[in-house]
């Protein structure tokens, strides 16, 4: 795989607002181009590192950062390309500008993947921003981190590649962003059509930070905060089900991708790492951003309340207001068809503490999964409190700020609720969802 990276004045569309608003540049904008050549050893179809299975559309992809053209340290450069060209790599990765030791290192030791040319010296960062979505996840970082600012990843239109995916509306994001208030900055980039199948999207979940990496000297970001919570960090995530997982490659600090951004001096940050998603949307909906909290990729005005991924929050959101659901959608809808099987699900400490707390359960789409769980209040709840290691594992500069927010809004688990984390699959074989248009929420 070979990289290459070009910087014009260009329009994606304006990326600034509050603290960084156009007027300190006069509205210019930045577009890095990237391309990237397929060595004879490389595949057009590949795998993230959660095992979906992925194929290439298109091996050129931009980012628009607001401002004149500025030098962007190479390993940041070369990161952010790593995030979308992972998947297809073989054997060998070699950048248009030497890299630093470190980085280079990295990649070899999380991928088997020879990188270089090396040749330049690592970079530091001493602030924290968001990596902020707009969902309940990201909105809840920020309210451990009231300070930090935001960086917001839009998606755009690719020139090569149709948009067939138009009811994914970006626009409606950015905007909300924009209506928080905080300190916000705004990339845009085509960077998800270069995937042909499964549909457009991140083709590693890091590429999200593919702007924030090349804003990280403007910035001077020294970590990056991200919403990933107990479920993504420590059970497994959507797609491994019921699998405890200390060793998460995307995520522990000790993972491929957490030693590949360690490396370029932009570690990730994950401030509820330690919660469930039950406790992130009980802090988002209890923030000053409440009103600008948005889950639905597909609403305008508000959620549009049809799609897999609004049943799923609507189960959490009923169940942290102890009140019955709220949905039209029925148990022959392909979005609901997954909890009428048995278990394992995906998310399913979330579909279980749902399951428990929401009145009248039984009655609903996710009776039947109710009936396979059997879960109860008191088994479920360990899943309003922080699980300790996870604060443990924020870097020093941040660790002990949010390590005080859980004492006093969350609270910690006891090490008995601990090892319902640490115990989470014992006894269940590991597997893996495969996602489709209808089950992915």
């Amino acid at each position: 795989m070979r990289v290459f990276w070009t910087a014009d004045s260009g329009d994606l569309g304006s990326g600034r607002s509050g603290d960084r608003d156009g007027d300190r540049d006069g509205g210019r904008s930045t577009v890095w181009h990237c391309v990237f050549r397929l060595d004879a050893e490389d595949a057009i179809t590949g795998f993230c590192t959660d095992g979906q299975a992925l194929k290439l559309a298109t091996n050129t992809f931009r980012v628009e950062l607001p401002g004149a053209p500025y030098e962007i340290h190479p390993d940041l450069l070369a990161l952010a390309a790593w995030t979308v060209v992972a998947p297809w790599t073989r054997r060998r990765i070699v950048f248009d500008r030497p890299v630093s030791a470190e980085l280079a290192g990295a990649i070899e030791e999380g991928w088997g993947i020879g990188a270089g040319p090396v040749g330049c010296s690592p970079r530091a960062g001493s602030g924290l921003a968001i990596s902020y979505s707009g969902g309940a996840d990201s909105a809840a970082v920020a309210a451990v981190l009231p300070d930090a600012p935001f960086v917001h990843f839009q998606r755009v239109s690719h020139p090569r590649v149709p948009n067939r995916w138009t009811h994914y509306r970006s626009d409606v994001l950015a905007r909300l962003a924009a209506e928080t208030g905080r300190e916000l900055t705004v990339a845009r980039s085509d960077l998800e059509f270069t995937l042909a199948e499964p549909r457009p999207g991140y083709p590693e979940h890091h590429a999200v930070a593919a702007g924030a990496l090349l804003l990280a000297d403007e910035l001077d970001l020294g970590g990056l905060a991200l919403g990933y919570e107990m479920g993504s960090r420590w059970l497994g995530g959507g797609r491994y089900l019921h699998r405890y997982t200390p060793d998460n490659p995307m995520w522990a600090p000790h993972g491929a991708w957490g030693q590949a951004f360690a490396a370029a001096g932009v570690p990730l940050v994950l401030p509820v790492g330690g919660v469930s998603e039950a406790v992130t949307m009980r802090l988002a909906l209890g923030s000053d951003l409440k009103d600008q909290v948005r889950w639905c990729l597909r609403g305008v005005d508000g959620p549009c309340g049809t799609c897999g991924k609004c049943l799923y929050k609507e189960l959490i959101h009923a169940a942290i207001e102890r009140r019955p659901l709220r949905t039209t959608i029925t148990p022959e809808r392909g979005v609901a068809r997954r909890w009428q099987q048995p278990p394992p699900y995906g998310g399913q400490e979330m579909i279980e503490y749902g399951c428990a707390w929401v009145p009248g359960i039984e009655d609903t789409v996710f009776g039947r999964a109710a009936a396979f769980l059997n879960a109860t209040e008191e088994s479920t709840a360990w899943l309003e409190r922080c699980y300790p290691p996870a604060v443990e594992e924020i870097p020093e500069p941040w660790r002990e700020r949010i390590r005080d927010f859980m004492a006093a809004e969350v609270g910690f688990m006891s090490d008995d609720e601990a090892r319902r984390v640490e115990t989470w699959g014992i006894g269940t074989p590991g597997t893996i969802l495969e996602t489709t248009p209808e089950t992915s929420s």
